[in-house]
């Protein structure tokens, strides 16, 4: 090999390391360019701190919280909760054009574990992403569960309820006895919620225990909803479960089904004596069930799990 070629050779070699280094700055350039382009552009924020973002500093007064970031950044902001990404609206533009005008874009849900758990992997018609499921179960509860005509079987339901707190009311006024009005109206809403969930499906003896028991385990379940979850906010902590509240949940959904599936279990043993008179429907369970044998056949079947969750959804 001639001398001129050796040179050559020596100075590619003496340049490589450089080139390599050069090469890699401009490969990562580019790729910045193209993340950041790739990439939606987000509305401003307040920044956050690594790891936790913005969560430390949320005031529980969100919506004086929310006002007050909005003086600075703006009718929409971005904040990082966690790993998950939020953005906040604080317009009347705004919130029409979301809730409103791309109702369809925006009408799906983040489903908290709790929540996931609570109605059996989301089922009801809170959580169910939009969908063929999610439109069967609306039209189920706006079309058919809740139509005037289904409402209007439970007036005289009503009306029994009505008059018998009134007659108490009126009995304890003439004793000049105090009386907590708060508890017994929210008395009167329990009776009424549970006879039309069940009033027909469960035995009259049983009615007092069962709604009771109902009660408490709706009221656990509520709360268990409404306490903030780490894992909710770093999903890959979720598999630990820190705080143990799906477990809790999951405990609490088996003495709910046990009160639903005791209601189910007695309301089939009834519907064969119903069908053979031709009566009525005289409780949502009723009416569900029916639903469910009914649609069995239709692009996305009614399960008995659909059933439980709009019951616990309804209460």
């Amino acid at each position: 090999m001639s001398p001129i070629s050796n040179l050559f050779l020596d100075n590619i070699i003496n340049l490589t390391p450089y080139a390599i280094l050069i090469l890699t700055a401009i490969f990562s350039i580019l790729w910045y360019l193209f993340k950041r382009q790739s990439q939606p552009l987000l509305p401003p924020g307040p920044r956050g701190l690594p790891i936790v973002g913005n969560l430390p500093f949320l005031d529980p007064d969100l919506h004086t919280y929310f006002a007050n970031l909005a003086q600075s950044h703006g009718p929409i902001f971005k904040l990082n909760l966690g790993s998950k990404l939020t953005v906040v609206v604080n317009s009347p533009s705004l919130a029409r054009e979301i809730l409103k005008d791309q109702d369809i874009n925006f009408s799906n849900r983040d489903v908290p574990l709790t929540g996931r758990a609570a109605t059996y992997g989301g089922l009801d018609i809170v959580w169910l992403p939009y969908g063929a499921e999610w439109r069967q179960v609306r039209k189920i509860c706006v079309l058919k569960l809740l139509s005037r005509k289904t409402l209007d079987s439970f007036y005289e339901l009503r009306r029994k309820e009505v008059r018998e707190r009134t007659r108490y009311l009126y009995k304890q006024g003439q004793e000049e006895s105090p009386v907590n009005v708060g508890e017994q109206l929210f008395l009167t809403m329990m009776n009424l919620t549970m006879n039309m969930l069940w009033g027909g499906s469960v035995k009259p003896e049983e009615m007092e225990s069962v709604g009771t028991e109902f009660k408490e385990v709706i009221s656990e379940l509520t709360g268990l909803l409404s306490e903030p979850n780490v894992s909710d906010f770093f999903p890959w902590l979720a598999r630990f479960d820190l705080q143990g509240l799906v477990k809790k949940m999951h405990v609490c959904v088996r003495e709910l089904d046990g009160v639903l599936d005791r209601a189910i279990e007695h309301m089939q043993k009834l519907k064969r004596r119903d069908d053979d008179d031709g009566g009525e429907h005289k409780d949502f369970l009723q009416y569900l069930m029916k639903l469910k044998d009914q649609e069995g056949d239709s692009e996305v079947p009614i399960t008995v799990n659909h059933v439980k969750a709009l019951l616990t959804v309804i209460k």
